[in-house]
C-alpha cells in the first residue's frame, strides 16, 4: 500500500474540479511536476483553500495515485501576497510559473528550476530589481539550464557588461543570480539575446502569459 509523502513545491497551476475540488499542478523538489486533487479545496473553510492557490510555496503532504496525487495536507512557508497586490509584477509572476509548467517533467529532477522560480518570484517584489530585468534573467538562465545557450556567437556586438553578465550566469547557480542591477540599455541587449536562443529553443512555442504582458505593459 502506498504511504503518503512529503515535499517541499510551489504551486503552478490550478483550476477547478467537479463542484468543491481543485486540481494542481506543483513543481516539487523531489518528484518534478506533478497533478493533484484537492478534495474540497473550493469551500472557503477547506484547511486547503488557501494552500492551492497560485505562487503558494509550501512542504505539501501528498498521497500518490495511478494517474495523481491526492493533496492531504500542506505547511505554507510562503504566500506571496505582495504578488497578489501588485497587477503588473502578478503578470511577470503567472509568466514564471508557466514557463515553468511547460519546461518541466514528472520524476525529473527539477531542483534547479524550483530554486530559480521561487527566487525570481521574489525578486519580483524587491523594490531594488526593475521586472523586466528579473524577466529577462529568468529567461537567460532557463535557457542555459536547459543547456540550450550558444555563449560564444555573443563576443561581437554586445558590450562589456552584456558578455559580462551571460558569463556571470552561466557559473552562477540559479538561486543567487538575482543579485545585481543593469542599466536599461544592457537589459534592452540581453532581451535581444534571449529572443534569439528561446527562437531557437522553443520551436515556436508561444506563451499565451507573456502576450498577456505585453498587450497589459506596453
Amino acid at each position: 500500500m502506498a504511504e503518503t509523502i512529503r515535499t517541499p513545491g510551489m504551486v503552478l497551476k490550478t483550476a477547478p474540479s467537479g463542484d468543491y475540488d481543485r486540481r494542481v499542478v506543483i513543481l516539487t523538489k523531489d518528484f518534478g511536476k506533478i497533478s493533484a486533487f484537492a478534495r474540497g479545496a473550493r469551500r472557503q473553510t477547506n484547511h486547503l483553500c488557501a494552500a492551492t492557490d497560485f505562487f503558494i510555496f509550501a512542504e505539501f503532504k501528498l498521497f500518490p495515485g495511478r494517474s495523481a496525487y491526492t493533496l492531504t495536507d500542506a505547511s505554507v512557508k510562503n504566500y506571496f501576497e505582495e504578488l497578489r497586490n501588485d497587477f503588473d509584477a502578478s503578470l511577470y509572476g503567472m509568466y514564471f510559473l508557466e514557463v515553468a509548467e511547460y519546461n518541466t517533467r514528472e520524476n525529473n529532477d527539477e531542483q534547479d528550476v524550483l530554486k530559480l522560480l521561487y527566487q525570481a518570484c521574489r525578486a519580483l517584489v524587491h523594490p531594488a530589481y526593475d521586472n523586466e530585468l528579473v524577466k529577462v534573467i529568468f529567461d537567460l538562465k532557463m535557457l542555459m539550464m536547459q543547456g540550450s545557450f550558444h555563449r560564444g556567437e555573443y563576443d561581437e556586438g554586445y558590450s562589456s557588461t552584456a558578455r559580462y553578465t551571460l558569463d556571470h550566469l552561466l557559473a552562477t547557480e540559479p538561486q543567487k543570480v538575482f543579485t545585481f542591477t543593469l542599466k536599461e540599455e544592457v537589459i534592452a541587449e540581453l532581451k535581444r539575446i534571449a529572443a534569439v536562443e528561446r527562437r531557437r529553443y522553443s520551436d515556436g512555442h508561444q506563451y499565451k502569459s507573456e502576450e498577456m504582458l505585453s498587450l497589459t505593459l506596453t
